[in-house]
């Protein structure tokens, strides 16, 4: 019976100290989950810079002299922890605003994206207007008129124009 009791204080011990080694590593390999996560959609979110117009985790060139320093640059800004507009905000400063995949959601770009179609909308509304306004507009025509002359010339030029 000792030993039976002995056998289940050393199974209660082991699960008592496995068990935190357990919670320790799934809370590190959830933290390089959640790296790797953001590593994957920050590089989406940013331009290779060897003139490939390619996102910089699908530059697919060998030996790209731009893919590596960037991904290397962007591997290095989150392991430092900083946040996804800081590290847009290096990299736009360091290789301009076409590092950029998406551009920022600024006053600017907002205008830049909803003014032009907005004129194009209002010049097709104001062009239907001004053509339907223009079909209701009627011209009074002259009346024809009906001396004896004039139904004689008329009848001289049908005849003379027929084929």
């Amino acid at each position: 019976m000792r030993l039976l009791s002995h056998r289940a204080t050393q199974s209660a011990v082991v699960r008592f100290a496995v068990l935190p080694l357990v919670i320790v590593l799934g809370v590190v390999t959830m933290g390089t989950a959640d790296t790797q996560a953001r590593f994957t959609s920050l590089g989406n979110k940013l331009m290779c810079m060897c003139g490939c117009n390619q996102v910089l985790l699908q530059c697919d060139h060998i030996g790209c002299p731009s893919a590596g320093p960037e991904i290397a640059e962007l591997r290095a800004a989150i392991g430092r922890g900083e946040t996804q507009d800081q590290i847009f905000r290096a990299f736009a400063n360091e290789y301009g605003a076409t590092v950029l995949a998406a551009p920022w959601l600024t006053k600017f770009n907002i205008l830049a994206w909803v003014v032009p179609p907005g004129m194009l909308i209002l010049g097709l509304v104001g062009t239907f207007f001004l053509v339907r306004k223009w079909r209701l507009r009627t011209v009074p025509m002259p009346a024809v008129a009906q001396d004896p002359a004039s139904n004689d010339l008329r009848d001289r030029i049908r005849k003379e124009t027929e084929i």
